[in-house]
């Protein structure tokens, strides 16, 4: 059986990407930071998804591979890997904006530490498209996950900076994304986020109204999560071969 730790404390991120990797041809024993509280926490302070998922899985790897191996009790032969995810909502009359800024996109005008509330980043969103017309609001949500295998580093080479090396060289990406429009209005009580204000290509209603079932089809996370998911079925056949 194949673990998964999921670098996330988000309780709601961590129940969609689990359904959406739910799969009965995949062996999969999947774990969030709540099973390892003393996880460090990282600072996301890349200019890109890819960077800081990157730097989120290799850094929770490298300290799980040097501190919790033994903790972890995996299968003689299993495989195991740390998940990590940046995401975020690009608004094409904001010139991409929030991106990688989407959690946080109230605080940047207050300089406070750690994310705004889904609250304020929707009242923000709004207050810069308040005269925007309807068909400029184009905006996508974009997924990238980094899968980054646990090694032990203290084998892989005495130098910490090799070893995080090594961490970020085996590390592979998966993107995903779901183009749609901003209302002008929250709609819905559903999903997280910006979900109440996006509209995807095709729909009618928003995230927050389709739905966790049916947003699990169309979303940018689980687009990038099915790709992540053929990737661990064939790992669990190569490890059957």
């Amino acid at each position: 059986m194949t673990t998964l730790i999921l670098a996330t404390r988000n309780a709601h991120k961590a129940r969609e990407i689990q359904a959406i990797l739910a799969n009965p041809r995949l062996a999969l024993r999947q774990l969030t930071l709540k099973n390892f509280p003393a996880a460090p926490a990282v600072v996301e302070d890349a200019a890109t998804f890819s960077g800081n998922a990157t730097k989120k899985a290799v850094e929770l790897a490298r300290w799980l591979s040097q501190f919790q191996i033994s903790n972890l009790q995996l299968e003689a032969g299993a495989a195991a890997f740390v998940l990590a995810d940046d995401s975020g909502l690009e608004v094409d009359a904001l010139q991409g904006a929030p991106g990688v800024h989407s959690a946080r996109f109230a605080a940047l005008d207050t300089g406070e530490t750690g994310n705004s509330s889904d609250a304020a980043n929707n009242a923000k969103l709004l207050r810069l498209l308040q005269n925007v017309p309807v068909e400029k609001r184009t905006a996508r949500f974009r997924c990238v996950l980094a899968l980054t295998p646990l090694i032990v580093a203290d084998r892989e080479s005495a130098s910490p900076v090799c070893a995080a090396d090594a961490f970020e060289l085996r590390t592979e990406l998966f993107e995903g994304a779901c183009e749609g429009r901003i209302e002008a209005a929250p709609r819905g009580t559903g999903g997280f986020g910006y979900d109440p204000l996006f509209i995807p290509s095709g729909h009618e209603q928003s995230f927050a109204e389709l739905g966790e079932a049916t947003k699990n089809l169309l979303s940018h996370r689980a687009r990038a999560l099915s790709r992540l998911r053929e990737r661990l079925m064939a790992i669990g056949r190569a490890s059957q071969a």
